[in-house]
């Protein structure tokens, strides 16, 4: 219950911030900082790679910019519910404005795996604080939105990890998850907002097996362990601090409604079914051989839910912000406000 409510205090008091025109009515946190992976990665990852070749950006901003879907990532509709710009990848740090925050996810990454993991994300962070680009009074108007999405599960599969030893391996991402966010806050950032994972086994690469018709029951037992692992951890780091300094995201009933939804309202079952997938299993949106496209696209990527293997459509993204926001709906006394 405790979570909920500071779910509802995260976007009630982003409501309070932002006026109808997008000014601020009372700018309490001006500045986002990201952390994570593709979910929220909004162009760090080099020249050439995958989120930089057609057909990625098709609808927004139509053309490739490093954004792994068709249009825009969850970060870029957090940013504009803060009533800010996205913030500026820190790969393009010395060229674009960083007045409103900045944006150190990386595509692929997770808390263990990639070389610029989440603790190297943080590493830079810290290495920008010491270079005093931003003071405290920025970090106290800021949030940080942290995104852990699933890539150390999918590492642990690939590398041939065994079931028996999945449960331990959650508890061992869960625990250098907690750690990162006690980091950032130490770091000095007032307010840490990390986002559940979501149902792995709804993601296109885990429905294959039947068809896109349904999700698989096994993968989604491990993001849904992950979540009540991470569901404590946030409530032990905020007892900790004395305040309610974290925050989590639930992103599984937010996928899931949305999924749900999408279904109703299409009057199709393939919600499951990517708009970009490989021509097989083992080829992937984007690729190219030999001047020969290894991926189909599909009619209208707005009318799709999932872009790729894994990632939403920027509609499927909108669709999952809208639950989040939906869930705050029933009004809340001025005073909670105060405990986030």
């Amino acid at each position: 219950m405790g979570n909920q409510l500071h779910l509802t205090y995260f976007f009630l008091l982003l409501s309070f911030i932002i006026t109808g025109s997008g000014a601020y009515a009372h700018p309490d946190f001006t500045k986002l900082f990201v952390f994570g992976d593709s979910y929220v990665d909004t162009g760090n990852l080099e020249n050439g790679t995958q989120p930089w070749k057609e057909p990625y950006g098709i609808t927004y901003p139509g053309k490739p910019a490093g954004h792994f879907s068709d249009g825009r990532v969850f970060s870029e509709f957090i940013a504009a519910w803060m009533g800010i710009e996205p913030p500026t990848p820190y790969r393009f740090r010395r060229w674009r404005p960083t007045e409103q925050g900045m944006n150190f996810a990386y595509g692929g990454s997770g808390v263990f795996y990639t070389s610029t993991n989440m603790s190297a994300q943080i590493d830079l962070f810290e290495q920008v604080l010491e270079e005093k680009l931003y003071t405290q009074d920025d970090l106290n108007d800021s949030i940080a939105l942290v995104a852990n999405s699933g890539n150390d599960y999918l590492a642990y599969i690939n590398n041939g990890g065994s079931p028996q030893g999945m449960p331990d391996f959650i508890i061992s991402v869960v625990t250098q998850l907690r750690s990162n966010l006690q980091r950032i806050h130490n770091l000095g950032v007032k307010k840490i907002v990390v986002m559940e994972i979501q149902p792995l086994g709804c993601l296109p690469a885990f429905a294959l097996r039947y068809s896109y018709e349904k999700c698989n029951d096994t993968a989604n037992l491990v993001a849904t362990f992950h979540n009540i692992l991470l569901t404590a951890a946030v409530e032990e780091l905020n007892l900790e601090s004395g305040e309610s300094a974290f925050v989590r995201l639930p992103m599984y009933d937010a996928f899931m409604s949305a999924i749900k939804k999408h279904e109703d309202e299409t009057g199709t079952s393939d919600t499951l079914s990517p708009c970009c997938p490989g021509i097989t299993s083992n080829n992937y949106c984007g690729q190219v051989e030999n001047g020969e496209k290894k991926y189909s696209v599909c009619t209208d990527p707005t009318s799709a839910f999932f872009w790729d293997w894994v990632h939403p459509t920027q509609a499927g993204w909108q669709a999952v912000y809208s639950v989040l926001r939906s869930s705050t709906a029933n009004p809340f006394q001025m005073e909670f406000w105060g405990s986030f």
